[in-house]
């Protein structure tokens, strides 16, 4: 049986991985250019059921994570994610309305909706990424209910 991968942080003599879970190939061809762009190594997964077979064999640091998906919802693959890695840092990027509150209890590190701020994006990815593992835990505990939000600027595209 393989060991499961350890929480890893920011300073990584490799690159920081980054696991983008969006079932849209477009979605996730778009974001992957712009991260691999920004040096990221870039694991992308459909649904949820590709992405805990992605986790439980690569060392992750980051999750990019959809809600609307087919096979596992996203909230149910944040769950698994995070049971298997408590110290993953999850943003959830999404196009459904009224998350905020759940990504509140779920100690989600970001909650950003679609259309997404690409500057935004990566500056959030940036602060996660350099978050101790004392800060995550405060987080998820619910004593630290800081996150970073960016509600969606009412655009269609």
């Amino acid at each position: 049986m393989n060991p499961k991968p350890q929480f890893r942080t920011a300073t990584s003599a490799d690159k920081e991985t980054i696991l983008l879970v969006d079932d849209d190939a477009s979605v996730r061809e778009m974001i992957g250019r712009v991260l691999r762009g920004e040096g990221y190594l870039v694991l992308s997964a459909a649904n949820g059921d590709e992405a805990a077979g992605i986790a439980a064999t690569h060392p992750i640091d980051l999750v990019l994570l959809d809600l609307n998906m087919p096979v596992k919802s996203g909230w149910d693959t944040f769950e698994k994610l995070t049971a298997d890695n408590p110290l993953l840092a999850v943003v959830i990027i999404t196009a459904r309305p009224n998350q905020l509150f759940t990504a509140l209890g779920a100690g989600v590190g970001a909650l950003l909706e679609k259309p997404l701020d690409f500057p935004k994006l990566l500056k959030t990815i940036r602060l996660l990424l350099m978050e101790s593992a004392e800060q995550r835990l405060t987080r998820i505990a619910g004593h630290d209910t800081k996150i970073h939000y960016q509600p969606s600027s009412g655009k269609q595209s």
